[in-house]
């Protein structure tokens, strides 16, 4: 239902009652979901222009140009409260609608990537969450043949009720050739094709901005779940960049929330638009003007088409099989109207629809979270073990691999951490995630550094930062601590951007991420997705007798580490890390000067070491807990045979053991010896795959 204030604002501009056409359209397009009322004030500050930005935010994808010959098209989206209540659906449906932002700018799908955080790996609950959202979005990308590239993965209390499913694709298309979805002739003819329209997903954008968990057993919440075909999807990225490389349509925009009311009011903002509600087609019958304009069937465009070219363009949509009509036109004026069985059901102002939102100024009031720090018990090689045993840190291949990461044939890398494209003779990089622990002890340093941590990954592979999309996953802003939190967050975003010169081409807010029934409000999440540029390298491994240095500097911050996870440790979390390290850890790679190379983040040193030196002899002097489980930002782990190079740099590191081919790792402190074989390892590791097949 429509807020009473916002229906009285609405009236007291138009002078006048409500259709319920209007009214649902008002409820929808001013909700959180679609108008982002309550964060605006906040994106704006953050930067999003750069020399290779095409297209920034607004649109249904950025544009970035990537080579003279080939531009990239970015989106990310959340599916957040439809994965709880349909992780199959949910999740697929995420994975079809990203998709569909990207071939709405005329760019070919090319990779998908997926930031998830769920709650407890012991519950049944998480398990069915996790197992059913991964069948979905695997199914969904494999058939529509776009690959799973490095996703990120969270496990913690907070998410119980309410997961946060996250979904980035990314498109590349010719360099210059690319449409907007946004309508600019008067006279025009609206061209909605692809699946039918059925009632599902009638209220999904209003269902996006509320607490979910509650109300999951209700019919009318799991009506606004919708399902998906990715079948038709497949037949309808054909259909899209047909029509476009011939030149049939002249924008183009993706049925997500709102359905057609959304679409078609906001690709008409600037030249006016008569919609013709009855000519749409339907998979259901008897539906009415609301159902019809406002339901979230998958699958469907809507695309600008000069009356001249619609036979043409309707018969590239009968080749493929797709449902097709024209249900509008631009009309040249401000008012967006629906007509419907002859009446004028709808006749509004467009730019109040879209744009006119009256924007929310919620209080903000600052907290304290961190806790002093307090030894853990138990010896170091039972804390490594414990650390190593979290689900954060757990080989998640069980998942992954029913996802085809080689689709296309562009894959060259893919690893926990970052993955590696080939596209015009380079590589391609790209990472995802932020750690939800360390924002929410410090909601700025936590989100500078997931910037820098996607940072580090890219130069770990030699690239450079090229772009990054945002995700902004909070609670519910109506509670002044989550709205400091935003606030903190996207100010933390916004200087590291600045300080790496990365500009955020686009993203999504998600908020109202809470459960009554669980008692839960997430861990603030503003997950990153970055790409990178650079030559074609990919994971390499060190080799016996290389040496192995840990650069930069090593602080004591283990708040909302994984030690501090699984010892409730407390401690300080990680301050702003230092930036200083990247330019020279992009060059060492980059001229093969280091062996191997890898960001010091989630896990500490010790993860690292677990990856990048499995077989070594490693010796720390000093606080062996610092050393091995803080996880300050900005530091790497590297491998060499010549030092001369590393000295050149000018980093600063610490050489602490080299690589052998002994099966083990050793890791000797000043008070213990730990030693890891690679049966260790493995078991440590497989703390997902073992809960996952628990009965």
């Amino acid at each position: 239902m429509l807020a009473a204030k916002d229906e009285a604002y609405i009236h007291s501009v138009l002078g006048r009652e409500l259709t319920p056409l209007e009214s649902v359209a008002f409820e929808n397009l001013w909700s959180e979901h679609c108008s982002y009322r309550s964060t605006k004030k906040f994106l704006r500050t953050l930067p999003t222009t750069g020399d290779a930005v095409i297209v920034g935010p607004g649109d249904d994808a950025a544009i970035v140009q990537f080579s003279d010959d080939t531009f990239l098209a970015l989106a990310m989206e959340s599916h957040n409260h439809p994965s709880y209540i349909n992780p199959y659906s949910g999740a697929a449906t995420g994975v079809g609608g990203i998709v569909r932002d990207v071939f709405s700018m005329g760019a070919q799908p090319i990779a998908i990537l997926a930031p998830w955080y769920f709650g407890r790996i012991e519950e049944e609950k998480t398990k069915w969450l996790m197992r059913n959202a991964t069948a979905g979005a695997a199914d969904y990308a494999n058939t529509i043949n776009v690959p799973a590239l490095s996703g990120y993965q969270m496990f913690d209390e907070s998410f119980m009720g309410n997961p946060l499913i996250n979904v980035v694709c990314l498109g590349k298309m010719k360099a210059g050739k690319f449409m907007f979805g946004k309508a600019f002739k008067i006279g025009s003819k609206l061209l909605l094709f692809g699946a039918a329209t059925g009632r599902d997903g009638l209220g999904g954008a209003a269902f996006a901005s509320g607490d979910i968990a509650k109300d999951a057993g209700d019919e009318g919440v799991k009506n606004t779940c919708v399902d998906g075909n990715p079948a038709v999807e497949a037949d309808l990225i054909k259909t899209t960049l047909e029509l476009f490389e011939r030149g049939l349509i002249l924008a183009c925009r993706d049925l997500g929330a709102a359905g057609l009311g959304g679409a078609s009011s906001e690709m008409c903002v600037n030249v006016g638009a008569r919609i013709f509600a009855d000519a749409v087609p339907l998979r259901d019958t008897n539906m009415n003007e609301v159902e019809i304009m406002l339901a979230e069937s998958q699958e469907r465009m809507i695309a600008e088409v000069k009356p001249e070219k619609v036979a043409d363009a309707e018969a590239v949509c009968k080749k493929y099989g797709l449902a097709y009509a024209i249900v509008g036109e631009t009309t040249g004026n401000d008012q967006y109207v629906v007509e419907f069985n002859g009446k004028v059901v709808c006749e509004l102002p467009i730019k109040l629809l879209t744009e006119g939102v009256v924007e929310n100024d919620f209080s903000e009031k600052p907290y304290e979270a961190e806790k002093p720090f307090a030894k853990p018990a138990g010896t170091i090689s039972e804390l490594v073990r414990k650390v190593l045993s979290h689900p954060d840190l757990a080989d998640n291949s069980m998942h992954a691999a029913q996802f085809n990461s080689q689709a296309q044939g562009r894959t060259y890398c893919v690893t926990p951490f970052y993955s590696v494209l080939e596209l015009d003779g380079m590589g391609l990089s790209a990472a995802c995630g932020c750690n939800a622990r360390h924002t929410y002890l410090n909601p700025h340093a936590g989100a500078a550094n997931a910037v820098l941590e996607l940072a580090s990954h890219i130069v770990s592979v030699g690239g450079t930062p090229l772009c990054a999309l945002d995700n902004l996953n909070f609670g519910s802003p109506e509670k002044p601590e989550v709205m400091w939190q935003i606030s903190e967050s996207t100010k933390g975003l916004g200087d590291m951007c600045r300080a790496l010169a990365i500009p955020i081409v686009g993203g999504n807010v998600s908020l109202y991420n809470e459960s009554d029934a669980y008692g839960t409000s997430i861990k603030p999440a503003p997950a990153v997705a970055m790409f990178g540029k650079g030559d074609l390298i990919g994971w390499e491994w060190p080799d016996n007798g290389d040496m192995i240095a840990v650069v930069g500097a090593t602080k004591e911050e283990l708040g909302g580490s994984v030690l501090d996870a699984v010892t409730g440790c407390g401690g300080a979390a990680p301050a702003v890390g230092d930036v200083k390290a990247l330019p020279a850890i992009r060059e060492l790679v980059e001229k093969a000067q280091v062996s191997g190379c890898m960001a010091i983040t989630r896990g500490g040193l010790l993860y690292a070491l677990a990856n990048l030196a499995a077989q070594a002899e490693v010796q720390l002097k000093g606080d062996a807990v610092t050393k091995l489980f803080s996880e300050t930002y900005g530091r790497f782990l590297v491998t060499f045979s010549d030092e001369h190079f590393l000295k050149e740099s000018g980093v600063s590191y610490e050489i602490i053991g080299k690589i052998t081919e002994s099966g083990k790792l050793t890791i000797r402190t000043d008070t213990e010896v730990v030693v890891l074989t690679q049966q260790d390892l493995f078991t440590a590791g497989s703390t997902i795959t073992k809960a996952c097949r628990a009965r």
